[in-house]
């Protein structure tokens, strides 16, 4: 039976990763209804201090208030904007062409990490560093790994409730092709001079395995319930809002639910205000198989989904975002 939630749950990571076994496997069980239902959860307990996301927040900020002739230095249209910054406008969600009101800085894997017997380490352009802010680097480093560590104790507790072993998504992420991305939807002080259906961000689903995302600094997070309902997200400051992204999705043969979201504009009276948000797309591997698992496809759920590994599925998705030509 389907429940239509009013709210996302709430869940505490703890209970999880060092809770006794009821604990474990009460969270293990409200993940999987969670999922399976509105695809979004908010937890606490996630390793992310508030000194970082201050810290974090104080310097992305300080990077989007620099001239857009300088962030412009930081612009990699030549690796699909995948490191980097991404300018006003470029990307737009699948099936539109009119361009989000955002900005966005990525960053991936830092390659000093990654051991040199690891092929995956060849895939991966470099990180790009703004000498502008010397303190980015450092605070967007440690909320990587943070965020990363966060999302490897989701994926244990979600692969539990596919009854898969714990550790079946380590190896498929380790050293994955997550991002850290970093966005400013910025304040538009003539709402005349932009197109009449752009918005912060469009309705769309994520392309990755899960999104963590940290608490954004204004209102506007909206999911789309199964009734057709829009609904909106909120957090507390302690928490992190954890989705189910499309990989996921396929992997499950929609069994986990990749809702779609928004991020709408704001009332009139503050198109002029800035908002601020930090996602983390936890990504596996490019090789890892998203082949739909046997055990979710039976006589009533049919498999979905034609065969794909994660790389391919992401190089279509960035040319379907306008990432990628």
């Amino acid at each position: 039976m389907d429940i239509l939630f009013d709210e996302i749950p709430s869940l505490d990571l703890a209970d999880f990763t060092a809770g006794t076994p009821t604990q474990k496997a009460q969270f293990v069980k409200k993940l999987g209804e969670a999922y399976q239902n509105i695809g979004f959860v908010a937890i606490k307990n996630h390793g992310l201090t508030q000194d970082l996301q201050d810290r974090l927040y104080a310097s992305i900020k300080s990077f989007f208030a620099l001239d857009d002739e300088t962030k412009a230095k930081y612009e990699k249209p030549e690796i699909g904007y995948q490191r980097g910054y991404t300018g006003k406008g470029k990307e737009h969600a699948k099936g539109r062409n009119t361009g989000d009101l955002k900005e966005f800085y990525h960053v991936g894997q830092e390659l000093g990490f990654i051991p040199e017997t690891d092929t995956i380490k060849s895939e991966y352009p470099a990180n790009v560093w703004p000498s502008e802010i010397p303190e980015f680097e450092k605070d967007a480093v440690e909320a990587y790994q943070t965020l990363e560590k966060a999302g490897k104790a989701m994926l244990q507790a979600i692969a539990l409730n596919l009854e898969l072993p714990e550790d079946y998504f380590e190896d498929k992420v380790a050293y994955g092709n997550s991002i850290l991305r970093q966005i400013h939807y910025f304040p538009i002080t003539n709402p005349e001079e932009v197109p009449e259906d752009a918005v912060r961000a469009a309705e769309h689903g994520d392309i990755n395995l899960i999104t963590l995302l940290m608490g954004a600094s204004a209102d506007g997070l909206q999911v789309l319930r199964k009734d057709g309902k829009w609904i909106p997200i909120t957090a507390l400051p302690d928490q992190l809002v954890v989705n189910v992204g499309d990989m996921l999705e396929r992997l499950t043969n929609k069994k986990l639910k990749s809702t779609i979201h928004r991020v709408v504009n704001p009332p009139r009276e503050l198109m002029n205000t800035s908002r601020y948000s930090i996602p983390f797309f936890m990504h596996p591997r490019s090789e890892m198989d998203l082949t739909c698992l046997e055990s979710c496809i039976d006589n009533e759920h049919p498999k979905q989904f034609e065969d794909a590994t994660a790389g391919e599925f992401l190089e279509e998705r960035l040319r379907e975002l306008g990432l990628r030509k």
